[in-house]
């Protein structure tokens, strides 16, 4: 079923809903309570990009929110340049607070739609995605992301993404669909289930990690690595 992008929510409108919700999304107990293994995903993807790119310099963070994941980056490898971007101007002020005293590289903010992005070629060791890439609408937005991000890694640069993820089958769809709406029950009764979904319908239009997987090969990662999945989230990347 085609989707019809225009009755998804505005730019303005997503960024109006984190600009009020910058403290939550500070707390990784609250501001990825609807993630499934959030704290898992963040561990790997961080974990991933040390590995592959331990002597890095340089890391953007897509999406950045309040700065966990760069956080987290620096915990594994110190003193990096952090470029931080995000719609919200408050969630990037938040980030810059909390990271500028954990690292001795420079922290750059850039208030913008990640598919306005005016990146360098062959800069970034590390480009991390975590709950944003959701918001892509079309297949010419979703390519033009990806190679945004593969022109702006140095060679041996790594991408990492953890996210919510959707699925080619509309029958394992479903099973996944049923099974997340489960889980969120658990947290807070149908009320807070079908609250969580209606922003979900609204905001986002994730796309299968099939799709995700091929994108990154399309636009030429050589290394692709699924890092972790369950449910309706994965982790996953890819080395230039």
């Amino acid at each position: 079923m085609k989707t019809d992008y225009s009755k998804k929510a505005t730019n303005q409108e997503i960024r109006e809903r984190f600009d009020k919700d910058t403290e939550r999304f500070s707390n990784l107990e609250t501001g990825q309570q609807t993630t499934i293994d959030a704290p898992l995903t963040m561990e790997l993807c961080t974990e991933a990009a040390k590995y592959v790119n331990p002597q890095a310099k340089e890391l953007l963070d897509i999406g950045c929110g309040a700065g966990n994941y760069t956080l987290r980056m620096l915990s594994k490898v110190a003193g990096l340049n952090c470029t931080l971007n995000d719609l919200s101007m408050p969630m990037l002020q938040k980030a810059k607070e909390r990271v500028s005293p954990q690292t001795a590289g420079t922290v750059t903010l850039i208030q913008n739609d990640m598919r306005n992005l005016d990146l360098p070629d062959n800069h970034f060791d590390i480009i991390l995605a975590a709950a944003t890439l959701h918001h892509l609408r079309d297949d010419d937005d979703w390519e033009l992301m990806f190679n945004k991000i593969y022109k702006a890694l140095k060679p041996g640069g790594s991408f990492w993404v953890s996210d919510l993820i959707a699925h080619d089958s509309e029958f394992i769809n479903k099973l996944f669909v049923d099974k997340y709406s489960n889980y969120l029950e658990t947290l807070g009764g149908p009320e807070y289930r079908q609250k969580v979904w209606d922003y979900v319908n609204y905001e986002d239009t994730p796309r299968s990690l099939n799709y995700q997987l091929a994108l990154l090969a399309k636009v030429g990662f050589s290394a692709i690595e699924v890092l972790h999945k369950n449910s309706c989230f994965a982790a996953f990347g890819g080395i230039k």
